[in-house]
């Protein structure tokens, strides 16, 4: 039972107001780092590897580790700047997952795509460029990392450079491109598609 309260001098009973001007503070989860990455890469025969280049919506990472877990993707990665590491509300957005799907925070994203191509990895970015193929038409099967950018600004130029292809999702509407959450799923779930073709 909720406590009773009596208003002094025959007051109405409210409740006092939330104060606006008090921020709830997340406590972030400590993430992986690059080493703990390329561990993961090593104990798998073929790796399927998630890279958002500064995402950061928590909104928008918790759906993605939801998607990534559902996939069976074995790793995130996110540089450690200007992007959103595992928060509360990641994590209940989630729905768990980010308590599942290893979360690799790096200093130097371009470095560690670099060392994820040296350990035999193929570099998938989703572009907007009229001159990428469709993601359908992409080879997604092997060892892969699909790259995504930021919300509104994708990825930056370096991050793009480093990719190996460049896919986009074909868009018949007005809307130019996809939320990256949703981008993501369509991504990961066409090369789980490819996969499981590949091994029936």
């Amino acid at each position: 039972m909720k406590p009773r309260f009596s208003a002094p001098h025959g007051g109405n009973n409210k409740q006092a107001r939330e104060n606006r001007h008090v921020q709830t503070v997340e406590t972030i989860t400590p993430s992986l780092d690059e080493d703990d990455l390329m561990a993961i890469v090593a104990e798998q025969k073929e790796p399927f590897i998630l890279i958002l280049d500064c995402v950061q919506d928590p909104h928008n990472l918790g759906a993605i580790l939801r998607t990534a877990d559902a996939a069976g993707v074995h790793a995130v990665v996110a540089p450690k700047d200007k992007a959103v590491g595992i928060t509360e509300t990641v994590r209940r957005v989630s729905v768990g997952a980010a308590d599942h799907v290893p979360f690799a925070q790096v200093t130097n994203l371009a470095r560690t795509m670099e060392k994820l191509k040296a350990a035999g990895l193929w570099l998938v970015g989703t572009s907007d460029h009229a001159t990428a193929k469709s993601i359908y038409d992409l080879d997604l099967k092997g060892p892969l990392a699909i790259v995504l950018g930021a919300e509104e600004k994708g990825m930056r130029r370096l991050t793009e450079e480093n990719c190996d292809f460049l896919a986009s999702i074909p868009m018949a509407g007005k809307v130019e491109c996809l939320n990256v959450s949703v981008a993501t799923g369509v991504c990961v779930f066409e090369a789980v598609r490819q996969r499981r073709v590949a091994h029936e």
